[in-house]
């Protein structure tokens, strides 16, 4: 299994990324989350220029942020810059519309875009809201047509399983484990977490910092998907909606989604002190080494081939350091 990492793209993500590099991980993905960071091109753009080896890319995007000839155009660049290292995935969008107050992109749209961008990449003409165009891009400006770079698709069900086996060369998954990842020959599964000290409890400061943004999804993602009710059922998940459904429901997303990936906003942390801790290893890749060796080899039963780890908290290149020990055993 390639161990990889991912980053909440951020000022100091292409430092972070020289630093997976000399670690020794496979590739890093970064969000394209602007509601919260910086851009993810321009931040791939510089990780390029500051490494050599690497694996790059955009994980995931989502359709609806950019004209798909702008994405065609920013994976051209990358390729430029580092050629043979760049993957993309795409996705329908959690915290990349949800926290702006938008529901997910629908999968026939995200067919379309697909279709499209795959085909300005080749060098075709394509249709796009009913205007025909192609990558005009002279000598210098980009790679020739066609740019051959690998795509994934975070899918958790049947209609994004068809669209990925499809237009995807791989499958970018997250927070569930589809029975069909096993058709895939690629499979890249995000996870969050930390390695404990034997005899570490879940409610130390490291782990709160580490491995407690991650965590946090649980909540997010039960929210937005299950409602207040699947909250309710959570450990702390009282406490969590206590604070949530003070903003007014017009708001209530930013409410939910601040701090999303990087830090426990004050919903998460009443949720946390009330005992919501108490399932960080259930919800989190979190651990003693032993235990999250485990864990990645469960998830190589089931179809994963690729492991990215977000690390969190103020000492990234630690977390880092020792994810990648447990990784290998």
């Amino acid at each position: 299994m390639d161990v990889s990492c991912a980053f909440p793209t951020a000022l100091d993500s292409p430092d972070h990324i020289a630093l997976a590099e000399r670690l020794g991980y496979h590739r890093a993905w970064v969000y394209d989350t602007p509601q919260q960071s910086p851009d993810v091109w321009m931040t791939l753009a510089l990780a390029a220029d500051r490494t050599e080896r690497i694996n790059l890319g955009p994980g995931v995007l989502v359709p609806s942020l950019r004209h798909p000839m702008v994405n065609a155009a920013a994976t051209a660049t990358l390729a430029a810059l580092a050629p043979g290292r760049v993957a993309v995935a795409f996705g329908t969008g959690f915290s990349g519309r949800r926290a702006m107050g938008y529901g997910a992109v629908r999968w026939a749209f995200m067919e379309s875009y697909l279709r499209a961008y795959r085909g300005l990449l080749r060098g075709e003409t394509v249709e796009w809201e009913g205007a025909r165009m192609r990558m005009l891009h002279p000598d210098g400006h980009a790679p020739a047509r066609p740019v051959d770079v690998p795509i994934l698709v975070g899918a958790l069900g049947p209609k994004g399983n068809k669209v990925a086996s499809e237009l995807g060369d791989g499958l970018f998954a997250t927070l569930q484990t589809p029975e069909f990842m096993k058709d895939y020959p690629w499979v890249a599964f995000l996870e969050w977490g930390t390695v404990l000290d034997e005899g570490e409890p879940t409610d130390s400061t490291h782990a709160r910092s580490a491995a407690g943004p991650g965590w946090a999804l649980s909540f997010h993602g039960a929210y937005e998907f299950g409602g207040p009710d699947a909250v309710r059922a959570l450990p702390g998940g009282v406490e969590w909606l206590e604070v949530v459904e003070k903003t007014p429901e017009e708001h209530r997303h930013l409410t939910i989604h601040s701090g999303h990936c990087v830090d426990l906003n004050e919903a998460d942390g009443a949720a946390w002190h009330a005992g919501g801790n108490s399932t960080l290893r259930e919800v989190t890749l979190s651990g003693t080494r032993a235990e999250v060796r485990r864990k990645i080899d469960d998830y190589a039963s089931r179809g994963v081939t690729e492991i990215v780890f977000q690390p969190c908290g103020p000492d990234v290149e630690r977390e880092l350091e020792r994810f990648l020990d447990a990784a290998a055993g």
